[in-house]
């Protein structure tokens, strides 16, 4: 069985992660945020918030690094990086010109 990951929140981490928890842009990072709040301030372990604490059920290691990327690098690490996810098959631009 994992470790228990504890964490103590900076006042200014916590105010960081309320905000975003309650009026971020993106659905996701609102998830990852109410997520390491509750494993901060509840002292709940990362099974417990991923399997019964947040709306739809999360596998407990992707709370964990979720953790693990918010400690390294705050906020912005929580954020999808640039260039994730399928390439498309077609690219417009990329289309050769035709000839007359």
């Amino acid at each position: 069985m994992p470790k228990q990951l504890e964490i103590t929140l900076r006042e200014d981490q916590r105010a960081e992660l309320l905000e975003a928890r309650d009026h971020h842009a993106k659905a996701y990072v609102r998830e990852k945020a109410a997520a390491i709040l509750k494993i901060a301030d509840e002292h709940l372990a990362a099974v417990e918030v991923a399997h019964h604490r947040l709306l739809k059920r999360r596998d407990d290691n992707t709370v964990r690094s979720w953790l693990r990327r918010y400690l390294h690098g705050g906020l912005a690490d929580l954020l999808v990086q640039p260039g994730r996810g399928k390439k498309s098959a077609f690219s417009p631009s990329g289309r050769p010109k035709r000839c007359r």
